[in-house]
């Protein structure tokens, strides 16, 4: 039966939305899985963004039809060390969201990203307009890590990455950097850009035996083991879209 044309127009929306809104990926994200053809429409590859869909078209993605998720999920995972933060891997390497399919139908996708051998909190949720907002840099949300190093920590490491060291021509800063004993140190980042306490150590020849993500916002790992993993209250999704420090 098909819809009054009204209504139609109502439900029609943009076809990065529509993905956003279908647990696929963030909208950005989206915008980019459009320009690479890998999403069709009632049978047809779009490539042009800002394309309008309906609840009545098939939408697939790498060949697999989407649809749009009524339920908002928002997933907080203490991350193994030895997973990737993907929702598949080329090279066969376990995935991080794969420790929720079992709990979990809807298809959940990470917010930032944790290397493979870094552990600790990371968030999945089929919510992608929480994605953006969480994710970007104007969000200014905490991102709290404790590292451990094989030799001891040079003394003026900490001052030195509280004023902003400059790495390859890229400028890294923590907001905070204290010394927990010879070996370890607490880190707090806020924009936390790809890799950087693995590259600012690296500067000062230093080994990192275990990278840990302990704290997100407001959001801490207490009570939450490697593989562990448990809803966000709504107070907690509240304050990480409206987090101030």
């Amino acid at each position: 039966m098909s819809l009054p044309a009204e209504k139609e127009v109502k439900e029609e929306m943009r076809l990065q939305v529509f993905l956003a809104h279908s647990g696929v990926a963030s909208r950005r994200a989206a915008e980019g899985i459009i320009s690479a053809s890998r999403v069709s429409v009632n049978g047809s590859v779009v490539t042009e963004l800002g394309t309008k869909v309906s609840v009545s078209d098939v939408v697939c993605v790498d060949g697999k039809e989407v649809k749009l998720e009524e339920t908002k999920r928002y997933v907080l995972l203490n991350k193994p060390t030895g997973y990737v933060c993907s929702l598949a891997d080329e090279q066969g390497r376990p995935c991080a969201a794969e420790l929720l399919k079992e709990a979990y139908s809807e298809r959940l996708y990470n917010v930032g990203r944790l290397d493979m051998f870094s552990g600790g909190l990371i968030i999945f949720t089929n919510d992608g307009d929480f994605a953006a907002k969480v994710s970007h840099p104007s969000s200014q949300i905490e991102k709290e890590y404790i590292v451990e190093v094989s030799t001891p920590l040079p003394r003026d490491l900490c001052q030195k990455f509280e004023k902003g060291i400059r790495v390859e021509g890229v400028f890294y800063k923590a907001k905070l950097a204290r010394e927990i004993n010879p070996r370890k140190m607490r880190v707090v980042l806020i924009e936390g850009k790809n890799r950087e306490i693995r590259r600012v150590f690296e500067q000062f020849s230093l080994g990192i035996r275990k990278l840990t993500r302990v704290r997100i916002g407001s959001i801490d790992s207490e009570g939450l083991a490697p593989g562990q993993f448990r809803d966000l209250s709504q107070r907690e999704v509240s304050s990480l879209l409206n987090f101030e420090y």
